[in-house]
């Protein structure tokens, strides 16, 4: 059996990754994909320690409801990054300074 703390390093890494891109990408796309990988980290935590806490499947159930809101707020959120292309034709973060056009 895989001990908790390979787990819990391999989330660490997701979610540092994710920050990363959070943080130094120009691009709204790849921000996206940066809170992704976090979403993606802290639904792996979950399943993990349910694992090993011995009620199988509570942290798995809890998962699954992390991976729904994270599809919908990727829909929205691809929704307002197009929105924003139309508007301003780029989707780079720093070239939208202004909301009241």
């Amino acid at each position: 059996m895989i001990p908790l703390s390979h787990f819990l390093t391999v989330s660490a890494i997701l979610f540092s990754i994710g920050l990363y891109a959070v943080l130094s990408k120009k691009n709204a796309i790849l921000v996206l994909v940066g809170v992704e990988l976090m979403i993606n980290a802290a639904a792996l935590n979950l399943v993990a320690f349910g694992r090993y806490d011995g009620k199988q499947y509570e942290g798995q159930i809890f998962a699954l409801f992390v991976i729904v809101l994270a599809a919908a707020a990727v829909a929205v959120a691809l929704a307002i990054i197009l929105s924003v292309y139309n508007h301003y034709k780029s989707i780079n973060p720093d070239d939208i300074n202004n909301l009241k056009d």
